[in-house]
């Protein structure tokens, strides 16, 4: 890991604040009774101040955004979990949170088992066919970790895809979906979660992996025996937002809310707060 100082903490939070940012009259029968039970169910919104309880999904394995210290507990910390209180409170709901993995997000979205996921989500097309997003909460791209003696050999794909490279990757979510289309001629390391990747590759059981440019910069803070190598130059861009299922109503709601965070700068501040209590992180 490069030294940490002052400048480099400085160009880290620069680097976060770059990420931010009629039916006709001639319906038939069969349309006007879909339009009259479609409004008769009831909305996110209503369920939500029904039961004056606001369920967040999250994963708790994705630092800044949302992670665990301690995981053999309920309590979340990060961006997202901050962010998840402040709407939340602006609702004048109790907040709830429920862990998900990357792997059932999407069927756990389905079976209803919270209302909206909050966890540093990547906008997919495949995740739209099925559900809505909320206006982007950042922006990000692929990047690569590995080991500090490492970084002169991982820095392009072409180094990346060739026969004895292990690249590691967590299931079910858009780094192994990435590493999938990019890396046929690499060995594939499927680990079981993604807590517990970057240990591995610390410990020479895998030799990279290529994730979101913020979570190598903080992964890096954490291991002092890695090193963030593309974070300002990523293979590619994506949208970062919020997941639920669709609903108009509830999604103006949240888009609005998310402009006023954004407008105000709660968002940053929190992002950076974030940031900062990993720039003075060590290895347990």
């Amino acid at each position: 890991m490069r030294e940490l100082s002052k400048s480099f903490f400085l160009g880290l939070i620069c680097v976060s604040n770059l990420l931010i940012w009629n039916c006709a009259s001639n319906q038939s029968k069969k349309e006007k009774r879909t339009v009259q039970v479609a409004a008769e169910i009831p909305s996110i919104l209503e369920n939500i101040q029904k039961n004056r309880i606001l369920r967040i999904g999250t994963t708790g394995d994705y630092s800044p955004f949302s992670y665990q210290l301690d995981h053999t507990t309920n309590t979340f910390q990060g961006m997202d979990i901050e962010l998840a209180k402040d709407l939340a409170k602006s609702l004048g709901v109790q907040v709830e949170f429920v862990k998900t993995s990357w792997p059932n997000l999407m069927s756990d979205l389905k079976s209803n088992r919270f209302d909206i996921a909050m966890s540093g989500i990547t906008i997919t097309p495949e995740r739209q066919k099925e559900a809505s997003f909320s206006i982007p909460v950042i922006s990000s791209g692929k990047a690569v970790i590995t080991r500090d003696e490492n970084v002169e050999h991982f820095d392009t794909m072409e180094e990346i895809n060739s026969s004895g490279v292990r690249v590691i990757i967590n299931p079910g979510g858009t780094n192994e979906k990435f590493a999938l289309e990019n890396f046929p001629n690499a060995t594939l390391v499927r680990n079981k979660d993604n807590i517990s990747i970057f240990q591995e590759i610390v410990a020479g059981n895998a030799d990279v992996m290529v994730t979101d440019a913020i979570e190598t910069l903080v992964q890096e803070q954490i291991h002092p025996e890695l090193e963030a190598v593309n974070y300002d130059t990523p293979f590619n861009s994506f949208d970062l937002a919020y997941l639920f299922q669709k609903d108009e109503k509830f999604k103006v709601y949240v888009d609005n809310w998310l402009l006023e965070k954004k407008g105000d700068r709660t968002l940053r501040k929190i992002l950076n707060a974030e940031l900062a209590k990993f720039s003075t992180a060590t290895k347990p």
